[in-house]
């Protein structure tokens, strides 16, 4: 009993003494997964801030979009502008609107395609900004829990060689190196829990974004086929 309490006595099982008595590859599997969980609330904290700000700007265009003011007047104050999401959207469709009807535009059926085709270019640029870094969320929470496993296994073969070498099997001398093993893969959980978490709830986010986008272009899409019906109707019935 006495040389168990003695040997006990001899190791410190704090985090950072485990750490530090742990071998080079369980240390780099641990500071790799370390930088993993750093990584993973920086791009949380940013998509959160992103995200209210496009959810505020959105709110903000819809009501000015809506407020019955000209779309001629709106594209004045935007097109100067560096635009996203829904303003980006609008500015893209009017742009080529005005392009086609200055370069005398005959076709309601060619211009309505290439308004489409401006709106969905410019959607898919905004909907690839709001999931950019989504991706390194995914692969985190996938593969942390595996490093960090990979960690423990060499930390626990590491130990039972030094158990081997020394001919000793008293709980005292197998516990601090498996220990060491096992906050490994501790790490790998802290740092794939959240990133599972966020992804999800943010890809869910960017989804009712883009939705948004989508719901936006279809109703300005109709919009403006009315309009190029009232413009071109009467150029084509003058020929």
């Amino acid at each position: 009993m006495e040389d168990v309490g003695l040997a006990a006595a001899t190791h410190d099982v704090s985090l950072w003494a485990l750490f530090m008595q742990a071998g080079i590859i369980v240390k780099l599997v641990m500071l790799g997964l370390m930088g993993a969980s750093v990584w993973t609330w920086a791009i949380v904290i940013d998509k959160y801030v992103s995200f209210g700000k496009a959810r505020r700007q959105f709110d903000q265009f819809e009501q000015v979009f809506w407020s019955g003011q000209s779309l001629e007047e709106l594209y004045r104050t935007l097109a100067e502008r560096q635009n996203t999401g829904l303003s980006a959207i609008f500015v893209a469709a009017m742009r080529e609107w005005k392009k086609s009807f200055e370069r005398g535009a005959r076709s309601p059926i060619g211009l309505q395609m290439r308004i489409d085709r401006a709106m969905d270019v410019t959607m898919a640029r905004e909907s690839e900004t709001f999931e950019g870094r989504l991706g390194s969320l995914a692969t985190i929470g996938s593969a942390a829990p595996f490093i960090g496993l990979f960690g423990t296994v060499v930390g626990i073969m590491t130990s039972f060689q030094a158990i081997a070498g020394s001919k000793s099997t008293n709980l005292a001398v197998v516990a601090p190196g498996i220990a060491e093993a096992l906050l490994a893969t501790a790490i790998g959980l802290v740092a794939a829990i959240p990133a599972v978490i966020a992804y999800n709830k943010f890809s869910a986010d960017a989804g009712k974004l883009s939705a948004r986008m989508e719901g936006f272009a279809d109703e300005f899409s109709g919009i403006l086929s009315r309009q190029i019906d009232e413009k071109l109707q009467p150029r084509q019935a003058a020929q």
